[in-house]
């Protein structure tokens, strides 16, 4: 709350106008739980995704047209990286499908603030809409689902005794082996916090850009600046997705004891 007031006392020096908000605002409570804009954004994100691959579905030919065969061709390469990444074609059927819809729903929940006016529908005074990823539960729990995945993944994939070799070993016999394992144990912790703040971090600060180049230069930095946080907001979904596939791979590795 310090960050959120001396952020929004920096705006007001500058002038009034320029609304900057660092945790979701609160629209409500449903049976005391907290309703916030990010949350019925992530709803909002849900039920587009939903209804898109119902409607895809329902449109998928035998013989593929044009825009179908570009789909199949972008959805093939994806699995061809993931398999030759996962050395198993078989892993890639099972991992495709939550890849793909962690990078979706990043990427989808990053471009709805950009929809023209979003930002103008309120609630008791608040944005009804708020890009999902700029409040850190949501990149927190995306982080959670990646680590629970790829600790369990390694654990079905060498087994628990081999997977948690990775990690303790007997400080007697092997005292090295023990310090980098408690070194591995910590940094696969620490994932969880790399993962939600780096995805929170660069999609509120270009939140932020955008709102304060508005605000100063409504007629000729707002564009260029979208347009780089288009970018940034498909980078930023592509290189989770693309960071949880290389901790499952390192997951599923056999541990190297020397």
């Amino acid at each position: 709350m310090a960050v959120e007031n001396a952020v929004q006392g920096a705006a007001e020096q500058a002038g009034s106008g320029i609304h900057v908000a660092i945790s979701a605002e609160k629209l409500g409570e449903f049976f005391g739980i907290p309703i916030t804009n990010t949350l019925i954004t992530s709803w909002l994100v849900i039920a587009i995704l939903v209804a898109v691959a119902f409607l895809v579905r329902g449109k998928l030919k035998m013989i593929p047209g044009k825009f179908q065969t570009l789909m199949e061709t972008m959805v093939e390469f994806v699995y061809d990286y993931v398999a030759e990444t996962l050395e198993s074609r078989d892993m890639a059927r099972k991992f495709l499908p939550l890849l793909l819809t962690i990078f979706l729903f990043v990427f989808v929940g990053n471009m709805i603030h950009f929809l023209p006016g979003i930002g103008s529908i309120e609630y008791h005074n608040h944005p009804l809409l708020r890009a999902p990823n700029t409040d850190l539960t949501v990149p927190l729990v995306l982080a959670l689902v990646s680590f629970f995945v790829i600790e369990i993944t390694g654990i079905l994939a060498i087994g628990f005794w081999k997977y948690s070799s990775k990690f303790i070993q007997n400080p007697f016999k092997n005292p090295i082996g023990f310090a980098v394992g408690m070194i591995e144990l910590i940094g696969e912790l620490v994932r969880v916090i790399s993962l939600s703040f780096r995805l929170f971090g660069n999609i509120l600060a270009g939140e932020i850009i955008i709102a304060v180049a508005i605000y100063f230069a409504p007629y000729l930095l707002p564009v260029p600046l979208m347009m780089f946080e288009i970018f940034i907001g498909f980078l930023q979904a592509a290189i989770f997705a693309l960071l949880t596939l290389f901790f499952i791979k390192l997951a599923i590795m056999e541990p190297e004891h020397h």
